[in-house]
């Protein structure tokens, strides 16, 4: 019997390999041949795909910005794909790819599981782009995937907002995951014993604004005058956002021995590792965050903010502290708790680990996902 054909899409090769690496594999060993499919594909991503069993293709998408020609290109060539590889059954997800993979897909009666990934800038509502790009994803949304077999959501909120804004039915059929997963294997508990006053403490994001790196900025200085023993570590790189840091600002701080400043990183385990709390003071639109994820699993406390997508990754005075987004008080008060109640960052450390095994554990979510796909096709 010939095995079913599944075409993942994504807007970048990397996140093929990692955010959706352990489900390719998935896939495959459950028998299922797998296209995967993005704007372009490094000689060093392909290589990975094509180890991990699956089929790499490339196709043109204008990630960012709007463009109609572009668009109507993008999807009509979508189609030939599908066409061309006879696919049974179409996974896309991030914005763009769920959209035009959509409308594709259902122009060729092929059938489509949509992972909704966050809603990212364009749902913060805090500016006037993010209101404008707001109502066009809505609209993009409603024309694209009120025909798919099923919505996969990574929390509860995102769908609510969905309903609200009448981009789905109520009897649009759902699902819902708990992020993509951590690979406990691959992010492994470490125990966390306190015995110095150098409490460190690590963000690892975008370096942009809406993942709230300013505020963690600024508790870093007021906290470092106070604790001069104290640690602020950052990871991330900057971009050609209007709203990005400025990495000369980064390095200014980094050169008065304020904050660490990496920059972009590949060995995130190890940093994980050698920190004390992770902090994503974000107020953007997540999913559930990765990076929140990893940290569970190494076993550090966690403070993030009371969004949809962070909040779910913390249980109160369990495995860490929820705080409002945007508001630097707060985050310098949470911040400032370990550094005086060190004796908890232990027990919360544990906690994490034990939260990341029952509810985000790569495995489980793959499984969540696959017996979708059974049931679609």
């Amino acid at each position: 019997m010939e095995k079913k054909k599944i075409l993942i899409v994504a807007s970048l090769s990397h996140s093929l390999i990692n955010f959706r690496g352990d489900f390719i594999k998935s896939l495959i060993k459950s028998d299922y041949k797998v296209y995967a499919l993005a704007p372009g594909h490094p000689d060093k991503f392909k290589t990975k795909l094509i180890e991990y069993g699956a089929i790499p293709i490339e196709f043109n998408l204008n990630r960012t910005g709007l463009n109609p020609v572009m668009d109507f290109k993008t999807i009509r060539e979508l189609k030939s794909i599908m066409k061309k590889y006879k696919i049974d059954l179409v996974f896309p997800y991030t914005v763009k790819p769920v959209i035009y993979s959509s409308i594709a897909a259902n122009q060729c009666n092929i059938p489509v599981i949509s992972l909704i990934t966050g809603l990212g800038f364009a749902f913060t509502g805090l500016t006037f782009k993010a209101r404008v790009l707001q109502r066009l994803n809505e609209t993009l949304y409603k024309l694209s995937i009120r025909k798919n077999k099923v919505v996969v959501f990574q929390n509860k909120d995102d769908y609510q907002l969905f309903l609200d804004r009448k981009i789905l039915k109520e009897d649009n059929k759902v699902a819902f995951v708990s992020g993509s997963g951590v690979n406990l294997d691959q992010f492994q508990y470490r125990i966390n014993k306190i015995e110095s006053n150098k409490i460190s403490f690590l963000l690892v994001s975008r370096l942009i604004k809406e993942k709230g790196i300013s505020l963690f900025l600024e508790a870093a200085k007021k906290l470092k005058e106070k604790y001069p023993e104290s640690e602020y570590h950052i990871i991330g790189a900057t971009d050609n956002s209007p709203s990005s840091i400025k990495e000369e600002d980064l390095k200014h701080l980094h050169n008065l021995g304020i904050i660490f400043y990496y920059g972009k990183q590949t060995n995130i385990p190890e940093h994980l590792y050698r920190r004390d709390i992770f902090v994503l003071p974000t107020y953007y639109r997540e999913g559930v965050p990765r990076s929140i994820l990893e940290a569970l699993s190494v076993g550090l406390p966690i403070i993030t903010t009371d969004t949809p997508g962070c909040k779910e990754t913390v249980k109160k005075d369990y495995n860490g502290i929820l705080i409002k987004p945007q508001n630097l008080g707060e985050l310098v008060n949470a911040m400032e708790y370990f550094l005086i109640n060190k004796e908890k960052i232990e027990g919360m450390g544990i906690n994490s680990r034990k939260y990341a095994e029952e509810r985000f554990d790569v495995k489980i979510i793959n499984k969540d996902l696959i017996d979708l796909i059974s049931k679609v096709i």
